[in-house]
């Protein structure tokens, strides 16, 4: 039976999870608004402006995943856009993601694990600072925990309807990252592996896509609608700038797919075109669908005539993934920004011993939460070979390891006290 969480466990979550984070924004106050800012920012602000998904006021676009966009405007419009008001709602959807890592551990192994493995996640000197910046994988990170908790409570109590939920959160999982898209096939099996009969644990996979479908469905039409094309974003040129033959170079060198350089002769994409609209007063027309497809070919192109090529890639995302080490100078200048050694040594350290922590914590988990980790940290290496790896793309799954991280430090803190105490007596 699963425990109850101390009142007091989730208060002293609560407090790790916001008092290093307001700290953090008090030092990056100025900042955060300014520097490597996520381009749904520039949607939220349109959004609530004009009322309008895009770049430009009256120009709809697609061209990102449009769930921290929304979420952002959902800020914007009553509080402003201010370091305070982004800030303070940052740090509460990073409380709210480890108090539902407490409550995966809490599930799993009791009250000591759960409140190990929220420390160990919401600590992650990483996260500390990209927490209070803009940045849509803080959002990846409290949704995919939600869909850990409710696949455990799905596949202990053979619960349809908790798999009916499941899907409703991978569809919002989706809108805001589309890597996510196969997320839902991908955890089916795991969902109904115990519901009998088999006709039964069929029709409740084919509900959980559905329901993730559902909900993911109006978005693509609207984009249908406006657009020209049923998807969920048309930024198929980032796809790209992660396979194409300069890539590979360039990420070996330090540099970032965004270093990529341009094709000959392409017209702007809708970012650029909506630069060049406000800096000279003309409107420049962009068909997003087109230039989706053109870069689907580019990719699809590339995939075919230089296949062993793109294995090198693969092996590259896979490596940078999973890296303790940051392998993007951009990361090492921004992204973390406290200090080089705090980039250099705190964080892989801390990635180092949480490795080692899970893999000991393997043998004392749970079989069914191993198997659903194994699943969910497989998924990410896949989507990371098809597109591109880096430390931010991992960590907000690092909360997996963590929990197993929990049950390897509780039990062998049990351990090492029933030692004693036999050595005692």
């Amino acid at each position: 039976m699963p425990q109850r969480i101390p009142r007091a466990a989730a208060v002293w979550v609560a407090l790790a999870a916001a008092v290093p984070r307001l700290g953090v924004l008090a030092i990056e106050r100025g900042s955060i608004l300014q520097e490597y800012v996520e381009k749904s920012d520039r949607f939220a602000k349109t959004l609530v402006d004009s009322g309008t998904f895009g770049f430009l006021p009256g120009v709809p676009s697609a061209y990102t995943q449009p769930l921290y966009a929304w979420l952002l405007a959902g800020v914007y419009w009553p509080f402003g856009r201010s370091w305070v008001a982004v800030g303070l709602m940052q740090i509460a959807l990073a409380v709210v993601t480890a108090l539902l890592v407490l409550a995966i551990g809490t599930r799993l192994g009791g009250a000591r694990v759960g409140v190990v493995a929220a420390l160990i996640t919401t600590l992650h000197p990483y996260l500390v600072w990209h927490d209070v910046h803009v940045n849509r994988e803080l959002v990846d990170g409290l949704l995919l925990a939600a869909i850990t908790l409710l696949a455990l409570v799905a596949y202990e109590r053979r619960s349809a309807w908790y798999a009916i939920a499941i899907g409703a959160v991978l569809g919002l999982a989706i809108l805001g990252n589309s890597r996510l898209i196969l997320l839902p096939l991908w955890l089916a099996p795991y969902l109904v592996w115990r519901l009998r009969p088999r006709g039964r644990a069929v029709a409740v996979a084919l509900t959980v896509c559905v329901a993730a479908g559902a909900v993911v469905a109006p978005w693509a039409i609207r984009n249908k609608a406006q657009l020209g094309c049923f998807t969920i974003t048309t930024d198929a040129r980032a796809l790209w700038k992660a396979n194409n033959p300069h890539t590979y170079a360039i990420l070996a060198n330090g540099g970032w797919i965004d270093d990529v350089p341009e094709l000959p002769g392409v017209p702007p994409w809708p970012e650029k075109a909506a630069e060049e609209a406000l800096a000279t007063g003309k409107p420049v027309p962009v068909d997003e669908c087109a230039q989706m497809r053109f870069y689907q070919d580019q990719v699809k192109t590339f995939w075919r005539e230089h296949p062993g090529e793109k294995l090198k890639l693969s092996a590259q995302a896979t490596r940078m993934l999973w890296s303790p080490f940051l392998s993007v100078k951009a990361d090492d200048a921004g992204q973390q920004g406290l200090s080089d050694f705090a980039q250099r040594t705190i964080e892989p350290l801390f990635a180092l011993l949480l490795y080692a922590l899970a893999i000991a914590g393997a043998f004392f988990a749970p079989r069914r939460y191993v198997v659903l980790a194994a699943l969910l940290l497989t998924y990410n290496t896949i989507a990371a070979m098809v597109f591109a790896g880096t430390i931010r793309y991992r960590v907000p799954w690092d909360f997996v390891l963590a929990v197993l991280a929990g049950f390897a430090l509780v039990r062998g803190w049990e351990r090492l006290k029933g030692y004693r105490a036999s050595r005692a007596s």
